[in-house]
């Protein structure tokens, strides 16, 4: 490389040596100071390590300490500058003592919340008070009587197991009630990591993870893996913690029909085609839904839908928050049932208050699974873990599933010996898989204010809505199911109706009684409970005919 010579200019040596003479008292006044000032920042603790960054900050990046520099003096400006000025000082109104009292006197607050309806008054005032511990038999506080609780989650009948209740006294004696602290810093004892090995072996997974609350365990699941960009193919009844989750996520959610796994394939080949008419890039795809429908009892088809997972290449999450500790020979759930090995499901997500009556949920899978949540968990962050004694009350229960196969056994045959009941009363519509522990029933005939004007009738066998809109009047439906729940505690069955939170829900499904079985009680219990149930279905709804 040529350089083209610069023609030099002379310079007048007398004025360079005047200018020299003129500066020097300067440059060594300023070399003092800078001098000064080295040696008295070296007296500074701390100061050689800030030296050093400065140094090989600006040897590597010598753009970045200019920046550092303008930072620093915006925070000095920022802290020397006044924040109690008034900007719009001199354009306020100035109003009198009088004016002030007038306009406080005038102004009526709007309320915090929209008063409630008569029904929602009623509502309320139907959900009894428990005396004493929840149980298969439990104390009404209002009248004193002892019911039969077809309400509570209670399958294996582990509510009430006196050996778990002394276990979790032990626990509390020896930890206190818990540490009140998220379980990745202060929150975690032995215990935890004892139930989340007891689940992972029995489920027969790699790992688990536990979380304290129930119903943020799928929520916080789901945004842990689907982000901004990946698809999420979902049924449309699944439970509205599963909703929450997906919301949180902002994936690209497409829906399927509920538990049609044929519509379910078709949208897996309409999403694939889509990304390829668009040219995108592979993202990652999650397939999610529930073992037992909370909604209607329902059981997806697990087989086949693991099938088109691996054919399309989607992960799997399912949610057996039913499921888990009341079906399959040893409650292990969906997966014992049809024989299905736990690790060709992805998450597997489950519900300790559901299936052990104790607290909290879990996620369960491969290591990489569960410790990715550990940090990426919202939940499992944020949230204090259980207390203690509830994660011993956890493990025993899972070692009670494991030596009395017996109870899950109880639970099937009084599933069906209510189901036998139901499904022989007049005016109502069993629905739900003869293995799901809950049973819901609705309403079979179409209420008159809607229905009967349009020809259209609900489908007998699933309580979602057809596509041209619901054919059911809900207020009226939900006060005649309330008759028959307040009917029949008063005869002494505890029962209840499926609540849902209308308005916030992405389907609004047509009203149902929920019946929750259990092991805890006898066959003839059970049945002389469902008699008491059908009586009360006869009686309401005869005193509704013309």
């Amino acid at each position: 490389m040529s350089f083209t010579p610069v023609p030099s200019i002379p310079l007048n040596a007398p004025d360079m040596a005047a200018s020299n003479a003129t500066l020097e008292p300067v440059l060594t006044w300023l070399t003092l100071m800078f001098a000064q000032l080295e040696h008295t920042f070296y007296k500074v603790p701390g100061s050689a390590v800030i030296a050093r960054y400065v140094r090989s900050s600006h040897q590597n990046d010598p753009g970045r300490t200019v920046l550092e520099l303008i930072l620093i003096a915006f925070a000095v400006r920022t802290l020397m500058q006044s924040r109690s000025r008034d900007k719009s000082e001199g354009k306020l109104i100035k109003f009198s003592e009088k004016e002030i009292d007038e306009l406080v006197d005038e102004w009526t607050p709007e309320p915090l919340s929209v008063p409630l309806t008569e029904w929602e008054q009623r509502d309320l005032a139907s959900v009894p008070v428990i005396a004493g511990p929840n149980g298969p038999k439990p104390k009404i506080l209002s009248t004193g009587k002892t019911v039969v609780n077809l309400a509570s989650y209670n399958f294996a009948g582990l509510a009430g197991n006196e050996h778990i209740k002394e276990r979790a006294i032990e626990t509390l004696r020896k930890y206190g009630l818990g540490s009140c602290g998220p379980p990745g810093f202060y929150g975690t004892v032995d215990v935890h990591l004892e139930l989340e090995r007891d689940i992972a072996d029995f489920l027969g997974t790699e790992s688990a993870i536990l979380y304290s609350q129930g119903f943020v365990t799928i929520s916080s699941v789901i945004p842990a893996f689907c982000k901004r960009g990946d698809i999420i193919v979902a049924d449309r009844a699944v439970n509205f913690a599963i909703q929450k989750g997906i919301q949180i996520s902002r994936s690209t959610v497409r829906w399927y029909d509920h538990n049609d796994l044929k519509s379910l394939e078709d949208v897996l080949v309409s999403v694939e085609k889509d990304r390829r008419k668009r040219g995108a890039p592979v993202t990652r795809r999650f397939i999610i839904t529930e073992g037992i429908f909370e909604r209607d009892g329902e059981i997806v088809d697990l087989p086949k839908l693991i099938e088109l997972k691996h054919k399309y290449k989607y992960r799997l999450i399912l949610d057996e928050s039913i499921s888990f500790g009341s079906v399959g020979r040893t409650g292990r759930g969906l997966t014992e049932l049809y024989n299905v090995p736990a690790s060709q499901v992805d998450m597997l997500v489950g519900s300790v208050d559901n299936g052990l009556c104790s607290a909290g949920g879990f996620c369960a899978g491969s290591t990489i699974v569960t410790e990715h949540q550990r940090i990426n968990g919202t939940s499992f962050v944020f949230s204090a873990s259980m207390p203690p004694l509830l994660a011993v009350a956890g493990s025993e229960g899972i070692s009670f599933l494991r030596n009395t196969p017996s109870a899950l056994t109880t639970l099937q045959e009084n599933v069906r010996a209510v189901r036998v009941v139901l499904e022989k009363t007049e005016g109502i519509t069993v629905v739900g898989h003869w293995a799901s522990p809950i049973i819901h029933f609705h309403l079979k005939t179409v209420s008159a204010t809607n229905g009967s004007a349009n020809g259209i009738a609900t489908s007998p066998t699933t309580v979602m809505p057809p596509p041209t809109g619901p054919s059911f009047d809900y207020e009226a439906e939900e006060k005649v199911l309330q008759d028959i729940v307040d009917d029949a505690l008063a005869n002494g069955v505890f029962i209840t109706r499926a609540k849902r939170l209308k308005g916030q829900e992405m389907v609004e499904t047509r009203p149902t009684v929920r019946i929750a079985v259990t092991a805890a009680l006898t066959k003839k219990e059970i049945e002389k409970a469902a008699g008491v149930v059908k009586a009360s279905v006869t009686k309401v709804l005869g005193k509704r005919k013309p």
